[in-house]
């Protein structure tokens, strides 16, 4: 049998290209959220089982990657009479970024007050593998812990917002809901307390599905007729709404349920403290809004897109999860960006445009020229803040400027013995043909010139 040298299923290899085009987008995302003033952290790959079992249900707990004991402490478990899953590993790979978060903030010391952070890391979930579900990728968070103020839902929604702008997309939108405000539709809509998070799930589904679609899953769910119409009657936003306008609407709806003042005058609050934002014309009032994870607390929201079903991240108050370690509630609030879902429509969409990849210059020479002497002059070209690959072979020049073509870098530089002697280079523009004989010194501003006038003409790779 051959040798299998498929990277393990569910994972990835990135070339060049497809690299260029994540450190691109991961630059982007590293920049807005900085001038917001998040800072960023890494935690390990690793984990105790103990910090993450129990944290995203039993599902999740079958879906995390561990780690098995190594040498005598396995062989020790192996040779037991019984064997229980404890015995074998007692470490995994990490399943998300948010409870390394809570784990960090219940060890860190000297934290500020108003934890600002961002964290861009790979995780691992031992999922099936299929098209656009990997079990290594790349998560994208950003929040804010130790306030409960509606400032801090602005400031992540904001800064998701400037990251979409960053990246090129002008047609996007928030989606805005509230945890709370749900329970209070399902109560209000007549279905019982075990009937609630079955319903939150079809619900969710609809801007895949539809309202039809909702209505079969929910029939499916045992959740009679009467109770479809009316839920269904609480979700449904007529078209010429504004904003405020979707609020007051629920609000007369929901007029008998005290409870719902809280969270609607939060949603409220959060659509003035926005209004003050050049991101507000993208917020968008969504009582179908339901997030998949029962840890919310208080606003929740999306980032969808036109004409993609599925949203390009989510979020929201999560005030009971970042102080599970440390004893104490500390109010939080996050956004994940879905990063591998936000590449693949960046490259459907051409959002890309040309990125520079690999050198800007290679450096050529004749056989009379040591092999020093190239090193030497390529140096002084990096300083100069150049990226230059030498050519590490003498064959004739014609086949060194077919390899540079061939890796499509745009300049070469041609290096003879003569040439060295007088401090001087050749340089040849690939895309003009130009080619110009000048001292070293002045041939870095030259090239620095090529660059310039070939990445304004949409000519460099």
């Amino acid at each position: 049998m051959g040798l299998n040298t498929a990277p393990p299923s569910g994972t990835r290899d990135f070339l060049p290209d497809e690299l260029a085009k994540r450190r691109f987008v991961e630059k982007a995302i590293r920049r807005v959220y900085e001038s917001f003033g998040f800072v960023a952290i890494e935690t390990p790959a690793m984990e105790n089982l103990s910090t993450l079992l129990g944290k995203y249900g039993e599902e999740g707990d079958q879906l995390l990657f561990r780690i098995l004991h190594r040498r005598e402490k396995l062989s020790r478990a192996i040779q037991g009479s019984t064997i229980a899953e404890k015995d074998l590993s007692d470490i995994g790979l990490r399943y998300d970024l948010t409870v390394p978060l809570a784990r960090v903030m219940a060890n860190a010391k000297n934290l500020p007050r108003f934890f600002k952070r961002y964290q861009i890391q790979p995780v691992w979930r031992a999922d099936h593998p299929g098209k656009g579900r990997y079990r290594e990728f790349l998560q994208c968070d950003v929040d804010i812990t130790g306030t409960d103020s509606l400032v801090a839902e602005a400031e992540v929604c904001t800064a998701v917002a400037m990251v979409f702008e960053e990246l090129g997309f002008r047609e996007f939108s928030i989606h805005l809901n509230h945890r709370r405000l749900l329970n209070c539709i399902i109560r209000a809509a007549g279905l019982p307390p075990d009937q609630e998070e079955t319903a939150l799930v079809a619900v969710d589904k609809m801007d895949k599905v539809g309202e039809e679609g909702v209505r079969k899953d929910l029939a499916q769910r045992g959740i009679s007729t009467v109770a479809a119409d009316a839920l269904l009657c609480f979700i449904r936003r007529p078209g010429d709404l504004s904003e405020i306008g979707e609020l007051d609407r629920m609000a007369a709806l929901l007029e008998n349920f005290p409870e719902a003042a809280a969270p609607l005058a939060e949603l409220r609050e959060l659509i003035e403290i926005l209004s003050g934002t050049s991101i507000c014309k993208y917020v968008r009032i969504d009582a179908t809004l339901a997030r998949g994870l029962g840890y919310y607390t208080g606003p929740i929201f999306e980032v969808r897109t036109p004409s993609q079903s599925g949203s390009l991240g989510g979020g929201g108050r999560y005030d009971g999860l970042i102080g599970m370690f440390k004893g104490t509630p500390i109010p939080a609030v996050g956004f994940s960006i879905g990063f591998e879902r936000l590449i693949l429509i960046m490259e459907d969409r051409k959002l890309f445009g040309t990125l520079s990849l690999g050198p800007d210059l290679l450096l050529c020479r004749f056989p009379d020229v040591k092999a020093a002497d190239a090193l030497r002059t390529a140096e002084f070209l990096r300083v100069q803040g150049l990226k230059v690959e030498v050519f590490p072979e003498t064959p004739k020049i014609g086949k060194q400027l077919a390899y540079a073509e061939s890796i499509k870098v745009p300049i070469a530089a041609i290096l003879g013995g003569s040439e060295f002697q007088h401090g001087k280079l050749s340089i040849k523009n690939l895309a003009t043909s130009e080619q110009l004989t000048m001292p070293v010194s002045e041939a870095a501003t030259r090239i620095g010139e090529w660059l310039e006038n070939t990445e304004r003409k949409g000519i460099r790779n």
